[in-house]
């Protein structure tokens, strides 16, 4: 029992520890992260759009047999309108992104 390896001798022959050099971890700088992030969050958006437009249909009706639709007129303007709010601050942070890497580049 006393001639078996150590835990640090069995990992001496594992692939990163056997003479080859270690890799830095990848760095991805923050505005470049951020931009990338917003630029998928803006793919997303119709699709997240078109699910919270669907979702009236999920609801119950109500117990009356007149159809509630006034309350999804209001839900269906305000989604409108909270989509509409979410794309143009995407898209004024995108533009200044955008202006902010052409003025690097000068």
């Amino acid at each position: 029992m006393g001639n078996l390896p150590t835990l640090r001798e069995r990992w001496a022959d594992c692939p990163p520890y056997r003479g080859a050099p270690m890799r830095r971890p990848l760095f991805l700088p923050r505005a470049g992260y951020r931009l990338r992030r917003l630029r998928d969050a803006a793919r997303l958006l119709p699709l997240f759009g078109g699910g919270l437009f669907l979702l009236p249909i999920l609801w119950s009706p109500a117990e009356t047999s007149i159809g509630d639709t006034a309350p999804d007129g209001v839900y269906l303007f305000a989604v409108w309108a909270g989509l509409i709010a979410v794309a143009g601050l995407l898209s004024r942070h995108l533009r200044a992104d955008d202006v902010d890497a052409e003025n690097d580049d000068l």
